[in-house]
């Protein structure tokens, strides 16, 4: 699609850019330029366009261009039918969205014949213009010259009867009218749930909703969700109505709408008006309510769903930008009752040195051996151990700790880390070939400690949807989902940069421009022929061509390669650049100019500013030289567990405990304090403050400090506050008066549900 004016100041309206902008990287991306790509070394031809922009630009021209492929279809179909006029083509010519297009071009589709078409073809559509129009006519009176046996109109009523389905199916094809009455609804309506007759039990997690209304226009996107759930699982009708009161008007406000619409004054009690305002009635009941309704719901939820895929996505970048512990030794441990702890020892590079099973949790002669082969795994200099937070976490920490304080010489520490998704990432093919020599059982602890080391390397190879950090999850739409987290992983792979001599495939195709198959072979030629000694020398990988290599070069490192620039983020293109500024500094070496802050600090990007590359790149390269190669990622820090803490029985209503926020939702942060549950900081308790949005206080695996508000142990379910007075923070599980923190617990279990 030709990027239009009009098109171009939309889009820029929407990303707050200007039209030069989204040309010039609408340009840029057809042109096959990747997003982390164009903001990262296109800043001079997009000024300055950020990552998270760009993808809400690559979002609209998609959309744009999905509408307008739509609309030549529906205007090539009409041109062959014969119904195209030139005000109906500048009418599809001129709308902005889909639903708009398609209101347009529905009294043209080709559909079964209705009642409506049947009055026109017994020769009634005269009659029905005539009561539309003439302002003094009896409709009994003027139907009279329209009854005719042998058109199928019997009497006066038929003939009416007949005017009536004319003039109903021409409201209910009327976009505008359709506009006006969703539009009506959606400000002023509400979405009402009951729950369905006989589904009582088999609904009991949507009990809060049985009996539920709430503001179609603000309802909030895990309300929506769950509210869509339950219909889908059949165990609540929705629908939408007006204020009770409202709704018990007559005539209703809908049918008002209407009658404006066709300029009729309800307070004249002629018979043409009466008549007309049934024939209102009669649209409003029987052709249009149940359609607006679906459009209105599908709306709800398809708003419901995008902010449910933005949670998501906002969750899953920090999960994966979490600090990394570093090339550090790690024991990981994948706990376990009754087929024992599975452990695995991996050096600074994620290779497995070694792996065992640990009966700790059985007979004590068995804990005793187990305890035997832990410190000879311990000996080969564990720096840290990882252990997996579910089942037996808390108990094999436990043994873990007490073994370690037996022994003051040994540094090791321990850590509880995540370990959603590692049983996936076990019995994937993936796993199978990086680690075939090792049983489903073990990979488990590998994942979990190379998790530790490094977050976002791990991560990838799990489908993101595994790790569960999103809010109803399971109920949007799975390729908007899969699409937009894809996004997001590439961002975050992009943001880090990659070691392209230790990443591994599934890696090295987050990389911009590089292919699943292009990264394997990088891969299998880095096994082949060695480390790669320079960037330069990636040219030679099969698949990896010009155009793949100018969108991937810059985020691919070398950390000890021939040249150090290959080890930043400076792109080879703008290696001539810093050959210029180390001439300007009269420093010989390259090696020695990168980290020198003193030297770099004096130059003046300006001074070195050509026709190719603009002030802003050179005031990153700058940036980069100052600290080359650096990690943007968080410094890498070990929460402490309460270790008197162990299971949900064990917290008391007061305590103050550190945790590690696993999942931020609309309605709050879940927090895990060590006791296979995580516990809910309600909105409300996150801070002192008024807080709209959650993230303005969290992020997933921020580290905080929290204080029990209530414990429900039978539901699972456990209150926590953030405040400095907790008492200011209301239970959000005691008493069935507040429906709405009945509501968020069950929106905390579905959570859950998902996150497990």
């Amino acid at each position: 699609m030709e990027l239009t004016d009009a098109i171009a100041e939309k889009i820029a309206a929407e990303i707050q850019a200007r039209p030069e902008q989204v040309a010039a990287a609408v340009e840029l991306l057809d042109g096959g330029a990747t997003v982390p790509f164009i903001a990262r070394y296109r800043k001079e031809a997009t000024r300055g366009l950020d990552d998270t922009q760009l993808r809400q630009l690559e979002v609209r021209l998609s959309y744009l261009r999905e509408l307008n492929a739509r609309r030549q279809t529906i205007l090539e179909t009409l041109r062959q039918t014969g119904k195209l006029s030139s005000e109906l083509g500048a009418q599809i010519l001129a709308v902005q969205t889909k639903q708009e297009l398609e209101d347009l071009y529905a009294p043209y589709k080709q559909k079964r014949k209705t009642r409506g078409m049947m009055a026109r073809e017994a020769g009634l559509e005269p009659l029905a213009v005539r009561l539309l129009e003439e302002r003094e006519i009896v409709p009994e009176i003027a139907a009279r010259a329209f009854v005719s046996e042998e058109k199928g109109v019997p009497d006066v009523e038929s003939a009416l009867n007949g005017a009536r389905d004319i003039l109903a199916e021409n409201l209910a094809l009327d976009p505008a009218v359709r506009r006006m009455l969703r539009d009506f609804l959606l400000h002023r309506g509400e979405i009402v749930s009951v729950v369905c007759e006989g589904m009582e039990e088999e609904g009991a997690n949507f009990k809060d909703y049985f009996d539920w209304r709430e503001a179609l226009e603000t309802i909030p996107a895990h309300r929506a969700l769950a509210l869509l759930r339950g219909r889908r699982e059949g165990c609540l009708h929705l629908s939408v109505e007006l204020p009770a009161e409202e709704e018990a008007k007559r005539p209703h406000p809908a049918e008002c709408v209407l009658a404006r619409h066709i300029h009729l004054h309800i307070q004249d009690r002629s018979a043409r008006t009466v008549w007309l305002l049934a024939v209102c009635r009669w649209a409003w009941r029987v052709k249009l309510r149940a359609s607006i309704e679906a459009d209105l719901l599908e709306q709800v939820r398809s708003s419901a769903e995008e902010a449910a895929i933005t949670v998501f996505g906002a969750n899953l970048r920090d999960l994966l930008l979490a600090p990394p512990a570093g090339h550090r030794r790690v024991l990981g441990l994948d706990p376990g009752f009754r087929t024992g702890v599975k452990a695995a020892l991996i050096d600074e590079t994620g290779r497995v040195l070694a792996h065992d099973v640990l009966m700790f949790h059985r007979s004590e002669c068995e804990r005793r051996n187990a305890l035997e082969r832990f410190w000879k795994l311990l000996e080969r200099g564990v720096e840290l151990i990882a252990v997996g937070n579910g089942t037996a976490s808390r108990e094999t920490m436990g043994v873990v700790v007490e073994a370690l304080k037996s022994r003051p010489d040994v540094q090791a520490r321990c850590v509880f880390v995540s370990e959603a998704g590692a049983s996936v990432y076990s019995a994937s093919a993936l796993a199978s070939e990086e680690l075939p020599e090792l049983d489903v059982s073990y990979r488990g602890a590998v994942s979990i400690a190379r998790r530790l080391q490094d977050p976002l390397a791990e991560l990838v190879k799990i489908d993101p949807k595994a790790i569960g950090v999103g809010q109803y999850q399971h109920d949007v739409d799975h390729a908007h989902l899969e699409s937009r987290l894809e996004s997001v992983v590439e961002d975050c792979v992009n943001f880090v940069g990659v070691d392209v001599n230790t990443a591994s495939a599934e890696l090295l195709s987050h990389v911009a421009g590089l292919t699943r198959r292009v990264a394997k072979e990088i891969v299998t030629y880095r096994n082949a022929n060695g480390a790669f000694e320079s960037r330069e020398s990636l040219k030679k990988v099969p698949y990896l061509g010009a155009a793949r290599f100018q969108q991937a070069a810059g985020f691919l490192r070398i950390p000890r390669g021939a040249n150090p620039l290959d080890a930043t983020g400076v792109h080879p293109e703008a290696y001539g650049v810093v050959e210029r500024m180390l001439a300007s500094t009269g420093i010989r070496n390259m090696r020695e100019l990168l980290g020198r802050q003193e030297v770099l600090g004096k130059l003046r990007a300006a001074d070195f500013v050509d026709e190719k590359f603009g002030l802003p790149t050179i005031t990153d390269i700058l940036r980069e030289l100052e600290k080359p190669g650096r990690d943007p990622r968080r410094e890498f820090r070990v929460v402490d567990f309460n270790e008197n803490v162990r299971s949900i029985e064990d917290l008391r209503v007061g305590m103050k405990l550190q945790g590690v926020v696993t999942n931020v939702a609309a309605f709050g942060a879940f927090v895990d304090v060590g006791v296979h549950e995580s516990g809910l900081v309600h909105v409300s308790a996150l801070s002192d403050r008024f807080v709209k949005d959650p993230r303005d206080v969290v992020h997933v695996g921020d580290v905080v400090q929290v204080t029990v508000l209530d414990v429900d142990a039978k539901r699972r379910r456990i209150a926590l506050s953030m405040r400095k007075d907790p008492s200011a923070s209301k239970p959000r599980f005691r008493g069935k008066e507040n429906r709405r923190s009945a509501q968020t617990a069950m929106a905390a279990a579905f959570l859950g549900k998902v996150r497990n």
